[in-house]
C-alpha cells in the first residue's frame, strides 16, 4: 500500500526510462491524490520543521523558498519602485503577512522576513521598528503552517564600493543580524550580494552565531563584480564557513543554472560539499548583460512579457533538483503561483502537494471535462511544456538592446 509519494519515485523514473516522456511525472501528481490522504495531499502540517533547516537538507530533502517579496508588493502598491525599501512592514503589516500566507499556501518551506536592502543609509530612524515587524510577520505566518522563518541580510551596497573596511562593513552586519537573534529565526540567509570578498565577510559574521548560514550572490556565469569566477567565488564562501551556497536575483533560472553548474564544478574540485542554492528572478532575461535584469530598459514597469510561465517554473524545479540543488525558490517577479509550481514539480520527492494545489489541476487536467473540444485537448504536459507562448504584440523584438553593462 502507497501511504507516501516518495514510494512512487523509483516507478517513476523507471518508467521514464522505458518511455523517454516526462509525462510520467505528471502522473505522479494524479497518483498523490488519488493514493494519498487528504492531509498528505494538500494540509498545513505543524511538523514540516522535522528539526533544523541542516538536519532537513542533511537528511536529502529539498526544501522550498519563497518569492519576490519586494517586486510583489510593488504591484500591489505598498513598496516604492526605486527606493525598494519596505516601511510596507509597519504601514501596512497585513499586506505583507497576507504575501507570506500566499507563498506559504502554494508550498514554501521558508519565509523570509522582508527586510531586503534594510541599509542605515536608505532608513534611519525606523530601521528597529521595521525590521521587528517584519520579523514578527515571518515567524508568525511561519508558525501557522509549520515551516522556516529567515532573517534576510543584504550587501551594504555604497559602503563596499565606496572602500569601506571590512571592520565597519562586519559592524553593520552585526547590526542587521542583531535582530535576527533576538527574535530566534532559524536560519539566516545573506543575499543579493556583487562581491565575493563582501560576501565572505557577512559568512564570517553569521557563522559566528551558529545559526544555519546561506549566502547567495547576485551574479552570472561571467562572474562577481570584481571579475572572480562563479567557481572561485563558492570556493572562497564554502572556507569561509557558509553552509548553503548559490545565485539569486538578477538572471532568469537557467542563466541561474549555468552560474550553479560553474560552483558545483569548482566545489566538486576542491572536495568541498555545501548545499546548493538557487532563487532567481521570474523573467526570462537571455539578452542581460553582466548586470542582468538590471540591464534590461523593460526594468522595473514593462518586464511582464518576460514573465516566466508556470511550466517553465516546472522546468526550472526539475532541472534545479537533477543538477542537486537542494534549496529551490525565487527572486523578484517570482509570485506564489511560481512557487506553486516548483511544490508540484518536486511533489514527488518531498512526499506531498501544498495547499494551493486543492485549485488547481497540473498540466491542465481541469480541462478534460471541456465542452469545447479545442480545450480539452489542452490536458497533458506535453502541450504546456512545448508551448512557446506569443506576446500579442506583432512589433514586439524577441530579444531587446541592453543599456547597461555588456
Amino acid at each position: 500500500m502507497i501511504t507516501n509519494c516518495r514510494q512512487l519515485v523509483p516507478f517513476l523514473r523507471r518508467s521514464a526510462a522505458i518511455y523517454n516522456t516526462r509525462d510520467v511525472i505528471a502522473s505522479a501528481h494524479c497518483a498523490l491524490r488519488s493514493r494519498l490522504s487528504s492531509n498528505q495531499s494538500a494540509s498545513f502540517s505543524t511538523d514540516r520543521k522535522k528539526g533544523s533547516v541542516l538536519d532537513r537538507l542533511n537528511a536529502g530533502d529539498v526544501l522550498v523558498g519563497d518569492g519576490g517579496m519586494t517586486f510583489c508588493l510593488e504591484k500591489r502598491g505598498y513598496v516604492k519602485a526605486g527606493p525598494w525599501t519596505p516601511e510596507c512592514t509597519v504601514e501596512s503589516p497585513e499586506a505583507v503577512r497576507q504575501l507570506h500566507r500566499e507563498f506559504l499556501r502554494a508550498g514554501a518551506d521558508i519565509i523570509q522576513a522582508f527586510t531586503f536592502s534594510m541599509d542605515d543609509n536608505a532608513i534611519d530612524e525606523k530601521n528597529e521598528e521595521i525590521n521587528q515587524s517584519a520579523c514578527d510577520l515571518a515567524k508568525g505566518v511561519a508558525h501557522e503552517g509549520g515551516v522556516f522563518c529567515a532573517g534576510s541580510i543584504c550587501q551594504t551596497a555604497k559602503l563596499y564600493v565606496q572602500g569601506a573596511g571590512k571592520e565597519l562593513i562586519q559592524k553593520r552586519f552585526e547590526e542587521q543580524i542583531a535582530i535576527f537573534l533576538k527574535n530566534d529565526m532559524d536560519v539566516l540567509i545573506a543575499e543579493f550580494f556583487e562581491y565575493a570578498e563582501e560576501a565572505e565577510w557577512v559568512v564570517e559574521v553569521m557563522k559566528a552565531t551558529g545559526k544555519p548560514t546561506a549566502i547567495t550572490l547576485c551574479i552570472g556565469p561571467q562572474g562577481d563584480g570584481a571579475n572572480v569566477s562563479p567557481g572561485e567565488c563558492a570556493v572562497r564562501l564554502a572556507r569561509a564557513g557558509a553552509d548553503i551556497i548559490g545565485v539569486n536575483c538578477k538572471f532568469d533560472p537557467f542563466t541561474s543554472m549555468e552560474t550553479i553548474r560553474l560552483m558545483k564544478e569548482a566545489l566538486d574540485k576542491e572536495g568541498l560539499n555545501p548545499y546548493m542554492m538557487i532563487q532567481p528572478v521570474g523573467y526570462h532575461t537571455p539578452d542581460a548583460g553582466r548586470a542582468g535584469f538590471s540591464s534590461l530598459p523593460e526594468l522595473p514597469f514593462a518586464l511582464e512579457p518576460r514573465t516566466l510561465t508556470r511550466w517553465d517554473v516546472h522546468k526550472y524545479a526539475r532541472q534545479a533538483y537533477d543538477m542537486g540543488v537542494r534549496y529551490i525558490g525565487g527572486c523578484c517577479g517570482f509570485e506564489p503561483y511560481h512557487i506553486r509550481a516548483i511544490a508540484e514539480e518536486l511533489a514527488p520527492e518531498r512526499g506531498f502537494l501544498p495547499v494551493a494545489s486543492e485549485k488547481h489541476e497540473p498540466w491542465g487536467a481541469g480541462f478534460k471535462n471541456h465542452p469545447k473540444e479545442w480545450m480539452s485537448r489542452r490536458t497533458n504536459r506535453a502541450y504546456w511544456e512545448n508551448l512557446e507562448p506569443a506576446t500579442g504584440r506583432p512589433y514586439s523584438p524577441a530579444l531587446t538592446k541592453f543599456d547597461g553593462p555588456a
